[in-house]
């Protein structure tokens, strides 16, 4: 069975749009949640890529572990799953800081918010 390159390009594509869109997303949080700071570009994309392993990979393992927490707060706790993963990605990228743990909270509501609406303006979450 062969493969088909053009599904291939077009996957690479959206991944690339999503890399994009984290980063810009995370250059927004530097600059409105004080706290959070990063050092050079290069920094800012490989914390994206952190984030959004940490997010693909992480976050599910920690959803469900939580599970009956999350339902207790009716979903309330994921946002502190999401700081504590925004809190750690600051820990193992060097170059990125956040100050402490209420500003990684401010500051994941903020990258949600901000890759949310360039999602949505830019269309990479099409149905298919």
């Amino acid at each position: 069975m062969m493969s088909d390159d053009s599904s291939t390009g077009e996957g690479m594509k959206e991944l690339l749009v999503k890399w994009i869109i984290n980063s810009t997303a995370l250059l927004v949080v530097a600059h409105i949640v004080s706290g959070v700071t990063l050092d050079n570009w290069m920094t800012v994309f490989v914390a994206a890529i952190v984030l959004g392993l940490l997010n693909a990979f992480l976050r599910p393992v920690l959803i469900f572990l939580t599970l009956p927490v999350t339902v207790l707060t009716l979903g309330l706790f994921t946002l502190f799953i999401n700081a504590f993963l925004f809190y750690m990605a600051a820990y193992l990228v060097r170059g990125f800081h956040v100050s402490g743990f209420w500003q990684a909270f401010i500051a994941a509501l903020v990258f949600s918010m901000v890759s949310f609406l360039l999602n949505v303006l830019l269309g990479s979450d099409r149905v298919r």
